[in-house]
């Protein structure tokens, strides 16, 4: 099987690609990691990447780039065309995808975000602000999940989801070790189930075609 040919996108440190790049290399995940694309041009997944031997590359702020917002999205979607993208995986991408970009992968942008969507999800939700609500409301579940993304902030169609116990002593810092935990395996997951192609997209239900095969 021919490895598809991935785009990560980053913002932060990058422990999801790494996880991901792990499980390329030792579950044998028909992928391969063509750039990483950075928001920020300190972010330490960039170092991950580097250390990889991944091209990486720094998207411009619209200050930067001619014709400010509309630079940055043709120079994001510029980048993954010219370089065969096939899937594009957010890994911790704080930026909202333009709608070019949406409408040139549809139902191949995939996203993992800390919680079990619809939960604690939508504009404004992300990172430790999750595990921080999740703490103060009390929840005694929690979880993550891989959708692709749509228009709508965390409300594309749901690939995978997993949950994660947790206890009355768990602080925010211990739910997010959890979660991340869980992120780690849910993430190359859904690349393999992707690039195996036993993905269907039906509006916003994802079958995962190699359960009907085992009934």
């Amino acid at each position: 099987m021919r490895p598809i040919n991935l785009s990560i996108l980053i913002s932060g440190s990058g422990t999801n690609m790494e996880a991901l790049l792990q499980a390329i290399r030792e579950e044998g995940i028909p992928a391969r990691v063509i750039q990483v694309i950075s928001s920020d041009p300190t972010a330490y997944g960039l170092v991950r990447a580097k250390k990889h031997g991944i091209p990486v590359r720094v998207l411009p702020n619209r200050q930067q780039a001619d014709n400010g917002t509309a630079g940055v999205d043709e120079t994001l979607l510029r980048w993954l065309q010219e370089s065969g993208t096939e899937l594009v995986i957010l890994a911790g991408y704080l930026k909202k995808i333009p709608d070019v970009v949406l409408q040139a992968y549809p139902n191949r942008i995939m996203n993992i975000h800390p919680s079990l969507i619809p939960a604690f999800s939508g504009p404004g939700w992300y990172g430790c602000k999750v595990h921080e609500a999740a703490w103060q409301r009390g929840v005694k579940v929690s979880g993550a999940t891989v959708h692709f993304v749509n228009e709508e902030m965390d409300g594309g169609p749901i690939i995978l989801q997993q949950t994660v116990m947790l206890e009355d002593k768990d602080s925010p810092e211990a739910i997010r070790q959890k979660v991340l935990a869980v992120e780690h395996r849910l993430l190359p997951r859904a690349v393999s189930l992707f690039a195996a192609g036993k993905l269907q997209v039906t509006g916003r239900r994802v079958t995962l075609l190699e359960e009907v095969n085992e009934e």
